[in-house]
């Protein structure tokens, strides 16, 4: 199955993605990891990535492009994939569909993963990261009273692009050039939107009950 998740910031996407790529058997595809581990690694792509992350903003397209091409022409991905992150606007949806038939392939399905503008704040602006293990906190699921991890004893921090005006400022970028592509898979036929709300077991469970039809 070759399959799209789409959904705001702070849906859940990551997570879902995990889960339903191994329900399916299929790689899971996410421009976010592969942007994290140049960040971290410090490389020139990851500086570059950074000041666009930083603001809230997308990463140029042509980057993006190249990298997902790369990865979707690895020998895993040839009998099926998740792609997480991408396409993120209409024109890389168009670029996928060209891609993917000049390879006698085609997406079988996008689903969308829908909540609302105020729980989106509330999970990423609640987040709290750890300075020495990394670990991420959050102050209202996980009961923080003070602001230092439980684990380790780092001190907690809140991370530029958790901040409640940059995660506002990522939902405007979102509706405006990524939430087209609901409008654009829908005329496809192909999109199933699925609540995201409620413990992380019952979305995925909400997720697969949505694919299930149009599994071969």
């Amino acid at each position: 199955m070759r399959l799209v998740l789409v959904g705001p910031p702070g849906a859940g996407k990551g997570t879902q993605a995990q889960y339903i790529a191994s329900n399916l058997s299929i790689p899971k595809i996410s421009t976010g990891d592969i942007f994290r581990a140049n960040v971290s690694g410090g490389t020139d792509l990851g500086k570059l990535a950074k000041t666009y992350m930083d603001r809230g903003d997308l990463v140029p397209d042509e980057v993006t492009i190249a990298m997902v091409r790369d990865r979707l022409s690895e020998p895993d991905a040839q009998d099926g994939f998740l792609l997480d992150g991408f396409p993120r606007n209409v024109a890389q949806a168009e670029i996928l569909r060209d891609m993917l038939k000049d390879w006698g392939q085609a997406l079988d399905l996008v689903l969308e993963l829908v909540v609302d503008d105020d729980e989106v704040v509330r999970r990423l602006a609640g987040r709290r990261t750890c300075s020495q293990c990394g670990r991420i906190w959050h102050v209202d699921f996980d009961d923080k009273k003070d602001d230092r991890c439980d684990a380790c004893g780092g001190q907690l921090f809140q991370r530029d692009d958790d901040k409640e005006e940059t995660v506002r400022h990522r939902l405007e970028v979102y509706q405006e050039q990524t939430a087209p592509l609901v409008s654009y898979y829908a005329e496809e036929g192909i999109l199933v939107g699925v609540d995201a709300t409620g413990p992380v077991e019952e979305v995925t469970g909400r997720a697969m009950e949505a694919i299930s039809p149009y599994m071969g």
